[in-house]
């Protein structure tokens, strides 16, 4: 059995699912002490929960000390069965992270699988709908899978609500080499506003603009969904290449400025845009567990965040297989596996 201290890197709810997903493909066991150690609320939250259910529904396995607010877990995989499954977090808690948990078991099914997922789809402390859609499937498809995402109702934090439903058709995974980006291909800026005054968003959008002089003014738009929905707001940049798309996003939230959170946004995705990197630090993050399980693959990126990091680290314990990474000049870092 591997023992994880659940503290150690970024210390978050990122050791507890590469942990389950690789536990799954591998077959092996795994105890984490001091689960989310490094948060000021440490154990299990309701999403974490929702993820291990969801791994342990979908590869017949099983989970001691599987409760909210618990700092310790063992996990047992079992087989992985393909199927039609629905998972609901309960709360605002990201469909994103449930899905993360059991994407890569399922693609090494002997059979397509379709998932409903409901709770959060635009949470600021996960991937949105629009990064999963259009930054990181369209690589992983490339490699030979093909995962079919849809978006049915948006869930805002706090309220959640929100649903996503998932097609999975299984394939070996190919390495692939991500280093160049190609040529700009577009960008835009979207507010999406729900249950709040219009005057936020456009104060958001403003903000948007001035750090991004260089968009066309077609390329700004604000989208206003039904209050039922709300309160919500979250601004999503885009940047597409040849290759690559990138998507950055600014939740709003109470006690932040709109200003600040739209001028942070876009000083992070003009930033990647300046890099020549491949990848921006959330989309390095995805990758690297799919190229793993591919046996090979690179991609260049900005600065290796912790989180990274992090998952590298786990993907050795459980791979052997050891993420490099280096520096690369203009394109930023190369991460490799060695």
């Amino acid at each position: 059995m591997i023992i994880i201290d659940g503290s150690e890197g970024e210390g978050g709810g990122q050791v507890v699912r590469t942990a389950c997903a690789l536990s799954l493909v591998t077959g092996e066991p795994f105890r984490i002490a001091n689960v989310r150690g490094g948060r000021d609320r440490p154990g299990l939250m309701r999403q974490h929960v929702t993820a291990i259910e969801a791994a342990c529904a979908i590869g017949t396995a099983t989970c001691e000390g599987l409760s909210v607010g618990s700092s310790e877990i063992a996990f047992r995989p079992g087989r992985i069965v393909p199927g039609e499954y629905q998972f609901a977090v309960g709360t605002a808690g990201s469909t994103a992270l449930v899905l993360q948990t059991v994407l890569m078991p399922l693609l090494r099914a002997d059979g397509p699988s379709r998932l409903v997922l409901e709770g959060g789809t635009h949470n600021p402390q996960a991937p949105p709908f629009e990064f999963l859609a259009r930054a990181f499937l369209p690589i992983l498809n490339h490699m030979g899978p093909k995962v079919c995402l849809r978006l049915v109702r948006h869930g805002f934090y706090p309220r959640g609500g929100g649903r996503i439903e998932v097609d999975i058709t299984p394939a070996p995974l190919e390495p692939i080499a991500c280093r160049e980006r190609g040529a700009p291909a577009g960008c835009s800026a979207r507010v999406l506003l729900a249950g709040l005054p219009l005057s936020i968003g456009e104060r958001m959008m403003t903000a948007a603009r001035k750090g991004l002089v260089d968009w066309p003014a077609p390329a700004f738009a604000i989208d206003e969904l039904p209050a039922d929905l709300g309160p919500g707001i979250v601004l999503l940049l885009e940047r597409a290449f040849d290759h690559v798309t990138e998507v950055m996003s600014g939740f709003g939230r109470m006690g932040e400025r709109a200003e600040a959170v739209a001028g942070t946004a876009a000083r992070r995705i003009a930033g990647y845009a300046a890099s020549g990197a491949f990848a921006g630090p959330y989309l390095a993050d995805q990758l690297l567990l799919p190229m793993a399980l591919a046996g090979g693959g690179s991609f260049t990126t900005v600065t290796p965040s912790k989180h990274s990091r992090t998952a590298a680290s786990i993907i050795e314990r459980f791979l052997g297989r050891r993420w490099s990474f280096t520096e690369d000049g203009e394109a930023g870092h190369r991460a490799e596996l060695v």
